[in-house]
């Protein structure tokens, strides 16, 4: 991963400021993807900016997700009062959700902060959000912690919700996994069939999401 030497981040994070909201937008996602922690004030202080128009939901949304990408842990009180916050574009709940299981994490495979979500809000884009974390992160649960995680995520009866739940199962084991897998697959959902088939052989998708 480049280091803060190897670009020029004086002038990348003063881009966040700019007066178009493409062009603040086009900063975040350049440093969601170099993930330099040294960007975390600059980036934070973007975003309690741009919240103040709803307008710009797009340019939030990556912003949050550059917050998790960059191990910005200082940011963690903003995410969490801001999941509790009515927001009109929901996709920006999307990112909040992934966002506090990458920055609420107290060691690698810690699942406290997923369920930390579902207690806030079960019926919003913060589940959809923090499973994506997971899956993408290839946290390692144990099959207790599967089990319950499975469990919930059936007990919200909404399939859709099953997508990145199947994509963060190839490190798991156990009979509960095995059950939902094996009910993904017969799914008419082709995604989904492709992401469960290939965790039941332990083998991990490459993931590009927005």
């Amino acid at each position: 991963m480049p280091s803060s030497n190897e670009v020029d981040l004086p002038a990348l994070t003063a881009e966040l400021r700019n007066k178009a909201s493409p062009k603040r937008r086009s900063a975040a996602k350049r440093l969601r993807k170099l993930g330099l922690p040294a960007a975390c004030p600059a980036l934070l202080e973007a975003l309690e900016v741009e919240l103040g128009d709803e307008r710009t939901w797009e340019t939030q949304y990556q912003m949050i997700m550059a917050l998790g990408a960059s191990g910005c842990k200082e940011a963690l009180p903003a995410l969490k009062k801001l999941s509790r916050r009515r927001i009109e574009a929901t996709t920006v709940l999307l990112a909040v959700g992934d966002a506090l299981v990458r920055l609420g994490r107290e060691y690698d495979n810690d699942p406290r902060p997923m369920f930390d979500v579902f207690d806030i809000d079960n019926d919003s884009l913060l589940v959809d959000g923090a499973l994506r974390a997971v899956a993408m992160l290839r946290l390692q649960f144990e099959p207790e912690v599967a089990e319950k995680l499975i469990h919930r995520v059936i007990n919200l009866k909404d399939q859709a919700r099953y997508f990145w739940l199947a994509a963060a199962c190839p490190g798991w084991s156990g009979d509960s996994v095995n059950r939902f897998l094996q009910m993904c697959v017969n799914s008419t959902n082709a995604g989904l069939k492709t992401a469960a088939e290939a965790a039941q052989v332990g083998k991990y998708l490459k993931w590009n999401p927005l």
